[in-house]
C-alpha cells in the first residue's frame, strides 16, 4: 500500500476544514429578522419615552374617574360633633341605613337650627332628648314608656348612647326636629324614634347630662343647650 506523503495529508485537512457557502437567501431571510427587531425595539423606545414625559396622564385619568364615582359619598359627612354646655359629643351618622334622618339632620345643623337648643327632658337609664319642649311630645308618654321598658326582659334591639330623633316632630322645615340619645339598653323603639346614629365620643357627657337634677316634669333645672354642631368626615 502506497504511502500518502504529509503535504498531502494537510492538503486534504484544509479542504474539509473549510467553511461552506452561505446562500444569498439565508442572507436576505437574516437581515429582515434584523430590520424587524430593530424596528420593534425602536417603536417600544418611543412608547416608553412619550409615557415617562406625561406620567400623570394616566393617574389623572384614574383618579377623575374615581371622583365622579365617589364624589356622592363624600358629600356627605360621615360625623357630627355636638357641643353642648356640659362638653362635646361626637356621633357616627348612618347615611347608609338612615339616609333621609341623616340628610334633614344635616340640612338642619347647615340652618343652625340646632344653636342654642336645651335638652328639655333628661330621663335617668332612658333618654335624654333635645329640642323644643313643645314640640317633642309628651313627658308623660316618654315617662311611662322607660318605666315599662325598665320592666321588661327581652332581646335589646337599641343600645345604649344611640341618637335618633321623634318620628312625630319630624316635618319639612325642620324646625321641630330633635335630638334623642339613649343611656341604656332598651327596647326596640322604632314606633317612637327614628335611629340614625351612635355616640362614639362623648359618652360620659352623656351621663353627665343624665345626671343633672330634673323637675317633676323631666326638665333640667339648670339649663343645658346645644352650643354647636360641626359635620365632619373624622371623628
Amino acid at each position: 500500500m502506497a504511502r500518502i506523503k504529509p503535504q498531502a495529508l494537510l492538503q486534504q485537512s484544509k479542504k474539509k476544514k473549510a467553511p461552506s457557502r452561505i446562500s444569498a437567501v439565508t442572507i436576505a431571510i437574516y437581515s429582515l429578522v434584523v430590520i424587524v427587531l430593530g424596528f420593534f425595539l425602536f417603536t417600544s423606545y418611543k412608547h416608553w419615552t412619550s409615557r415617562s414625559s406625561n406620567p400623570s396622564e394616566e393617574l389623572s385619568s384614574v383618579e377623575h374617574t374615581t371622583s365622579i364615582g365617589d364624589s356622592r359619598k363624600s358629600e356627605i359627612p360621615k360625623y357630627a360633633v355636638i357641643k353642648t354646655s356640659k362638653g362635646s359629643i361626637t356621633v357616627e351618622l348612618f347615611k347608609e341605613s338612615s339616609p333621609e334622618d341623616v340628610n334633614e339632620f344635616i340640612k338642619s345643623c347647615k340652618k343652625g337650627r340646632f344653636e342654642g337648643m336645651p335638652f328639655s327632658r333628661v330621663i335617668k337609664n332612658f333618654v335624654i332628648q333635645g329640642g323644643d319642649a313643645t314640640r317633642i311630645g309628651n313627658a308623660e308618654d316618654w315617662t311611662s314608656r322607660g318605666k315599662q321598658y325598665n320592666q321588661l326582659d327581652a332581646s335589646l334591639k337599641h343600645e345604649a348612647f344611640m341618637v335618633g330623633t321623634s318620628k312625630k316632630t319630624q316635618n319639612d322645615d325642620g324646625k321641630g326636629f330633635d335630638i334623642v340619645i339613649t343611656t341604656a339598653p332598651i327596647p326596640d323603639l322604632n314606633e317612637k324614634i327614628n335611629v340614625f346614629g351612635r355616640v362614639v365620643k362623648g359618652e360620659d357627657v352623656v351621663q353627665e347630662i343624665e345626671e343633672v337634677d330634673t323637675d317633676q316634669h323631666y326638665r333640667p333645672k339648670t339649663p343645658i343647650k346645644i352650643t354647636q354642631v360641626t359635620l365632619t368626615h373624622k371623628p
